[in-house]
């Protein structure tokens, strides 16, 4: 959530060490689609364009959407090496049915194919089981969960432990995610300050589902907008972390 509306950001990007598809196998580029419509936000899709495109020059980030000029079809989709769904709005089920079974069935068959999926915010509340079945629970707010300290859905900065380390980042009524009993790709990446996990990785037929609650592509404006001192901007390396996990 973000710039007075709130975001819960859809993402998708590939690692640094992912395998790329069939159609970039003999190349170093790595082919990202992210998501741009009415189930994003105002920015979001260009902050997560952005931030992709900062972590390198063999990083080719496109829009797709229902009006921009490559569309969500299962053609389309499999010259990408990732999809990126960014933040939206707070209701859900409106930021699912904008999308239409046809590019909800392509995005699914993306994924159980073979690709890559990484949702932010919205992007993993989409992907829970009511909405892209990417995964098989249903998502909820971390916001009202025993020790964690945010009791509103108002921008904010979060302390999470990623990696190892305590690491600050941008949050706006993000879920928090569930384990996946049975799923050999399931891997808790981090985790709130109360335990909670607050991204996670999970596979999907032949593809990989990677889920944040928190905005690791926000970047010092969403800060100042929300009036939070910049040096809690964190830098790319927890998006980057993120790509790495795409590929485990």
């Amino acid at each position: 959530m973000h710039h007075n509306v709130s975001r819960f950001a859809f993402v998708v990007v590939l690692g640094a060490a992912i395998a790329p598809s069939n159609v970039n196998a003999n190349s170093n580029v790595v082919r990202v689609a992210v998501y741009r419509g009415p189930a994003s936000c105002d920015d979001c899709s260009e902050t997560a364009k952005k931030a992709i495109e900062s972590l390198g020059a063999k990083y080719r980030v496109d829009f797709v959407g229902a009006t921009e000029k490559i569309d969500i079809t299962s053609a389309n989709l499999s010259l990408y090496d990732v999809y990126v769904q960014p933040g939206g709005g707070q209701d859900i089920p409106a930021a699912f049915n904008s999308l239409g079974d046809k590019r909800v069935e392509a995005i699914q068959r993306y994924v159980a194919s073979g690709g890559r999926y990484l949702g932010l915010c919205m992007g993993a509340y989409l992907a829970s089981g009511s909405g892209f079945g990417l995964v098989q629970q249903e998502l909820d707010s971390e916001i009202g969960r025993p020790g964690f300290s945010v009791k509103t859905i108002d921008s904010t900065a979060i302390r999470v432990r990623w990696a190892g380390k305590s690491e600050p980042m941008f949050y706006q009524d993000g879920p928090y995610m569930m384990k996946a009993k049975g799923d050999p790709g399931f891997r808790s990446i981090a985790t709130y300050q109360n335990g909670d996990i607050a991204a996670a990785r999970y596979s999907f037929g032949k593809g990989v589902v990677v889920l944040s609650g928190p905005h690791p592509e926000a970047d010092k404006s969403w800060f100042e907008e929300a009036g939070m001192p910049l040096e809690k901007a964190p830098d790319n390396k927890i998006l980057m972390s993120l790509f790495k996990e795409l590929d485990r």
